[in-house]
């Protein structure tokens, strides 16, 4: 990180004010360029996948996120990332030709198909989690343990709550 970026976010008063509602909205926005970074998906190529790249672990979490409901199709994950679907296909292609994904025949409808996860890919999401659990891990570490227990359960809610948000409203928001 350069030494202007790292004294702006160091800088970045997290100042109490009257209202909380504007403290969170510039911690998120701190945190989204900190997520934009995309460190954890960099960590876990690097350790566990060099020559992949961050469009294949979207993908593959895409699969991960979507196969509990059901059979898992090209244009699913098209759908799901807001790409293209030759884009999509081109990116299972690779994952493909590198045993993280495979093709199948429905079980369904025997003339669609189907991707679906390897170990391989099972690896690397393990290997994306550890490294993520690890960073959260180092931030907290020195937070007192009920601290840590209502932040997880305070986070969990407000995320709940802004995916609430954008099922509702993303139905109409272009792009």
């Amino acid at each position: 990180m350069n030494e202007t970026l790292s004294s702006i976010l160091s800088n970045s008063p997290a100042e109490p004010d009257d209202d909380n509602v504007p403290l969170i909205g510039r911690s998120m926005a701190r945190m989204r360029l900190l997520t934009g970074r995309r460190l954890i998906g960099r960590l876990a190529i690097q350790s566990a996948a060099p020559g992949l790249e961050l469009s294949h672990l979207d993908v593959l979490d895409a699969v991960r996120r979507a196969q509990p409901a059901g059979e898992v199709t090209v244009g699913l994950i098209a759908e799901m990332l807001r790409i293209d679907p030759s884009r999509a296909s081109r990116v299972v292609a690779d994952m493909v030709g590198r045993n993280v994904l495979r093709r199948e025949a429905s079980q369904a409808d025997a003339r669609r198909i189907v991707v679906v996860m390897t170990t391989a890919g099972e690896a690397l999401l393990a290997e994306i989690r550890a490294q993520k659990f690890a960073i959260i891990s180092q931030i907290v570490s020195d937070w007192p343990e009920e601290d840590v227990e209502r932040f997880a359960t305070l986070f969990d809610r407000f995320i709940g709550g802004y995916e609430a948000i954008f099922l509702s409203r993303d139905k109409d928001t272009p792009g």
